[in-house]
């Protein structure tokens, strides 16, 4: 069986891809909300988080904030519930030492914990090609694979426990110091007297392309596609200079492309 807990916009794909491919699921609803969007999937609900551990060969965590993650894996009974040999996957984006923190008190018990972060949204989810970067021990990556596999392509393990949220981070700086650095190259071609939808359709078909430009030719703007992506990205610059903070690590030029963002997801912003 497998265990769900954060049923939200990339959790409940995830249910589905599950249950498509032959897992028994279960998942937490604790809320009437949930539970409504839970309403006719393929899947067990529950109402108690420890529930999902009950006999669970995997449990997934996909909530929204690393603070999250630690009530669910440290506060709530579900390492208690969760059998010897079973394995913990924290899908969300936050800090390695809570991964640590939650192996501490899981390896004690026989449960084996991975960190597994995603690159993308619920539309990659819901196709099964979600990237996911996973950090733990090599036997219990293996084991978990074909689990993960459900709705995740590429699986990279890229390392020990932790490793994996150390690559989300890179790749949530780098994504974020594009976007920053996009809001500079639009203030230069205005200053230039070019056109910013223009300039930036003509940008994807050079050197200059990425998946951040894309995203600002589709809505026509750097800072409307900032704007756009606030929910996350606004939680993502967060964790990145938290974290970087924590790992004595040094932003370095990248540290001036996140302030130009944060300035354009400023409600103030004007990009």
């Amino acid at each position: 069986m497998i265990g769900v807990v954060g049923a939200g916009r990339m959790g409940l794909p995830m249910v589905r891809r599950l249950a498509e491919a032959g897992h028994q699921v279960c998942v937490v609803g604790r809320s009437d909300e949930t539970r409504l969007a839970l309403a006719g999937e393929p899947a067990e609900v529950v109402h108690e988080i420890a529930r999902v551990g009950d006999g669970a060969d995997t449990v997934l965590v996909c909530v929204r904030t690393d603070e999250q993650v630690r009530r669910v894996c440290l506060g709530s009974g579900l390492l208690g519930a969760m059998p010897a040999g079973s394995t913990l996957v924290v899908h969300t984006t936050g800090s390695p030492g809570t991964a640590e923190a939650i192996q501490d008190q899981a390896a004690p018990r026989g449960i084996g914990v991975v960190d597994a972060p995603v690159s993308g949204g619920p539309p990659d989810v819901a196709a099964g090609r979600i990237t996911l970067y996973v950090g733990g021990a090599q036997d219990t990556v293996a084991r978990i694979r074909p689990v993960l596999r459900a709705y995740g392509d590429p699986v990279l393990h890229v390392g020990p426990l932790g490793a994996g949220q150390r690559v989300k981070l890179v790749n949530n700086t780098v994504f974020a110091a594009h976007i920053g650095l996009l809001a500079h190259a639009a203030r230069l071609g205005r200053e230039l007297g070019l056109d910013e939808p223009l300039l930036l359709d003509a940008l994807t078909h050079g050197s200059a392309s990425s998946r951040a430009l894309g995203g600002a030719v589709r809505r026509g703007a750097v800072a409307a596609f900032a704007r756009s992506t606030r929910e996350f990205l606004g939680k993502d610059l967060d964790v990145v200079r938290t974290v970087a903070g924590e790992l004595g690590a040094d932003l370095g030029a990248l540290a001036p492309a996140l302030d130009a963002l944060t300035d354009l997801l400023a409600p103030s912003g004007t990009g």
